[in-house]
């Protein structure tokens, strides 16, 4: 496979800097709450919404929704497909750059 196909080839989904940013955090961790992606990220309140909603979609993550108190909570958590699509991806992109 040539450089061009294997760089095309990678999760899309994934790729996109901020979903990427997400899927890093939650790989190190058992499960983050919103804020805690927030900050982690730097993105805004609908921007991490909005790409924590397309990751729960293709089945990447589970989000829970509850209280603390009064006080709303989303958890997030990296699904086994997640967490598969994820390690391909690494490799698939450290074997691109390992090739370049």
């Amino acid at each position: 496979m040539n450089e061009t196909n294997e760089i095309a080839s990678l999760d899309r989904l994934i790729h996109e800097p901020a979903r990427l940013a997400i899927l890093s955090v939650l790989y190190a961790v058992k499960e983050a709450d919103f804020l805690f992606l927030l900050r982690e990220t730097g993105l805004t309140k609908g921007n991490l919404s909005t790409h924590l909603s397309k990751l729960e979609a293709a089945g990447y993550i589970e989000i829970e929704k509850g209280y603390v108190g009064k006080l709303p909570q989303t958890l997030c958590r990296m699904t086994e497909q997640g967490r598969r699509a994820f390690d391909d991806y690494r490799k698939q992109l450290k074997d691109f750059l390992n090739n370049f």
